[in-house]
């Protein structure tokens, strides 16, 4: 599970770069604030550059525009807790990933699952 924790986060690090529309950038501060689109418009990520590095925290999200990661940058470095959210499976559990990053690397990797349910009155 690990392996797979740490492969997302690969995977997350370089949709950065790997987009092919350009990123809406504004000025915010000493910090660049950019923001990237999916085709259909939806906000793929958002996030700060500094001095052309990742700062601060950047979210990501998926074309139906929910929360799927969120994390901090310090210095284009992975820093703190980061959380990872999936999509409800068919079995009807929904997944949270928390990793913590020391020295650019992943420390801990905590998961929860959640049952959905539904009360009948």
């Amino acid at each position: 599970m690990k392996k797979c924790i740490i492969l997302v986060a690969i995977l997350f690090s370089g949709i950065i770069f790997a987009q092919k529309g350009e990123p809406v950038l504004e000025p915010f501060g000493k910090k660049v604030k950019a923001t990237y689109f999916f085709e259909n418009g939806q906000v793929q990520q958002e996030g700060f550059f500094e001095n052309g590095k990742l700062e601060g925290v950047w979210v990501s999200f998926d074309e139906k525009g929910n929360k799927t990661s969120s994390g901090e940058y310090q210095n284009g470095r992975k820093t703190g807790k980061w959380f990872f959210w999936s999509e409800k499976s068919d079995n009807g559990f929904s997944n949270l990933s928390e990793v913590d990053y020391s020295n650019n690397r992943i420390a801990s990797v905590k998961n929860w699952k959640q049952e959905v349910v539904v009360s009948i009155d």
